[in-house]
């Protein structure tokens, strides 16, 4: 099918926006009601925006709109694609339980600033799926500049030494990183290509020419790829676990909805849509990329075995996880760039139920600490038991979400007759059951407390069943996107030649 020039790729980020504004004004108007009604029918709106773009692209059908030219071949420009559709309808799928989950969150802890917290994580939501409508570069870079922004008083929220604290690295590693590597490699780019769009023809070929020289393309590829720290490859990823003194549906917002994953999204564009599968291949880009992902993959593993606090050990695992959607690219053969995208998510579904359930720990028990959770799976046997599934995802064991993506990162490195790849996969997932089971055991076999006495639910409490509905929701995706993937499977295939 052909490709629709079309403003309505415009419409799906700027609602977030525009309920953002809704947002603002019930705020004023001291209506919090009608502030939480606003976010869940912006997302509700922005959902169903988005869904209706599925048919056509679906169909082998693309969309497209340049709004606006500021040089030749730099340009604001949108397109949709199968890698923007999928980022795009995990994002705008999970605003909505978000919604859902914050306003129990929220209420609970009766927090303060919910009007700037609801503004900001609106316009974050709608930047992210503006990222994945991105048609050049330079779109890309805007969306993520604007994202990194927006979601700077969300991390600081608290407004206390450790909220500044851990704002304030969020804000040095992701802007340093932008403006130190982001805007050089875009210059080389420039120079090397002529132009900053996406090339949406298949991942073969990129824009950069195969005679280009290979210094400037090293130095390009390498921008790029460190400059979008939102990613949490290591050494730039310290900024990811200091941000969790943020709230928890924040966390949720940071490692499944928006940020990480625009990060990985934006590197899995650039190496499918700038540099292409025969340029990495040849100038041996793509298998260092795999080798040294390898590295956060199973270094952050091994700090998460070290965390006694659920929401850093939560956050190594991201750090961990993350790197798979790089590494399944960077091996550069259809199973490895289909196990890579459809991470993309699964990780989503599975890390943001485990966020989920975090916060509702937190703000039915006021626990944050593993050891502090013995026997808590009898009194938040739903919340426990989606932790469980998503933990069961996370390691790759069938038939969840995260299976499939192991299951296909595998062939992969088999294609590639990889041994050291295949070891890292089998390495990582039983650290992954390492620093997941005594969380889950711990719950349901672990020891009570000394002096902890209460028995009955917790799950009950309206404002607590608020949070344990959507988490149990995204529970159950989890593992129906592992038992029917085809899917993600048939958009992974849109990207041409995965």
């Amino acid at each position: 099918m052909a490709t629709i020039t079309t403003s309505t790729l415009l419409v799906a980020p700027m609602i977030p926006v525009i309920t953002a504004l809704l947002l603002m004004a019930a705020g004023a108007m001291n209506k919090p009601n009608l502030r939480e009604a606003c976010s869940i029918t912006g997302a509700i709106i922005t959902f169903v925006t988005v869904m209706s773009l599925f048919p056509h692209v679906l169909n082998g059908g693309s969309y497209d709109y340049n709004l606006a030219t500021i040089y030749p071949g730099v340009s604001v420009k949108f397109h949709l694609d199968g890698l923007g559709l999928m980022f795009s309808g995990v994002a705008s799928t999970l605003w909505i339980f978000a919604s859902i989950y914050c306003i129990g969150y929220m209420r609970s802890l009766n927090e303060h600033a919910q009007t700037r917290f609801y503004v900001c994580y609106a316009v974050s939501v709608g930047a992210g799926i503006g990222a994945a409508f991105a048609g050049s570069v330079f779109t890309l870079y805007l969306m993520y500049e604007i994202i990194s922004v927006m979601t700077y008083p969300l991390v600081m929220h608290h407004q206390d030494s450790e909220g500044y604290e851990g704002s304030r690295k969020y804000m040095i590693y992701l802007f340093f990183t932008s403006k130190a590597f982001l805007l050089p490699a875009m210059c080389i780019l420039y120079v090397l290509s002529g132009t900053l769009d996406f090339n949406y023809s298949g991942v073969l070929n990129g824009i950069v020419p195969g005679t280009a020289n290979s210094v400037l393309v090293a130095l390009c590829y390498f921008g790029f790829f460190f400059g979008f720290a939102k990613a949490g490859v290591m050494p730039f990823h310290n900024w990811l676990p200091d941000a969790m003194v943020a709230p928890t549906p924040v966390s949720a917002l940071l490692h499944a909805v928006v940020v990480v994953k625009v990060g990985v999204f934006s590197i899995c564009r650039v190496m499918l849509s700038v540099f292409g599968v025969n340029l990495l291949q040849s100038s041996g880009l793509g298998l260092f990329t795999a080798y040294f992902v390898s590295v956060t993959i199973l270094l952050g593993s091994c700090i998460a075995l070290t965390k006694t606090n659920l929401k850093a050990r939560l956050a190594y695992s991201t750090v961990s996880q993350l790197s798979y959607i790089i590494l399944g690219v960077a091996m550069l053969t259809p199973h490895g760039i289909t196990g890579g995208l459809i991470h993309i998510a699964n990780h989503a579904f599975s890390k943001i139920t485990l966020f989920f359930a975090a916060g509702c720990i937190f703000c039915a028990t006021g626990k944050k600490e593993i050891p502090e959770l013995g026997q808590l799976g009898y009194r938040m046997p739903i919340t426990m038991a989606a932790f469980g599934i998503a933990s069961l995802s996370m390691i790759g064991v069938p038939p969840v979400a995260g299976f499939t993506s192991k299951w296909y990162l595998a062939l992969a490195s088999m294609d590639i007759h990889n041994v050291i790849l295949l070891s890292v996969l089998i390495l990582s997932s039983l650290l992954n059951v390492g620093y997941f089971a005594p969380i889950v055991y711990t719950a349901f076999f672990g020891q009570r407390p000394e002096g902890e006495t209460a028995v009955g639910t917790l799950e009950t409490q309206p404002l607590i069943a608020l949070m344990v509905v959507p988490l149990a929701i995204t529970g159950t995706i989890s593992v129906l996107i592992g038992v029917y993937p085809n899917l993600l499977l048939n958009i992974t295939k849109l990207m041409g030649g995965a």
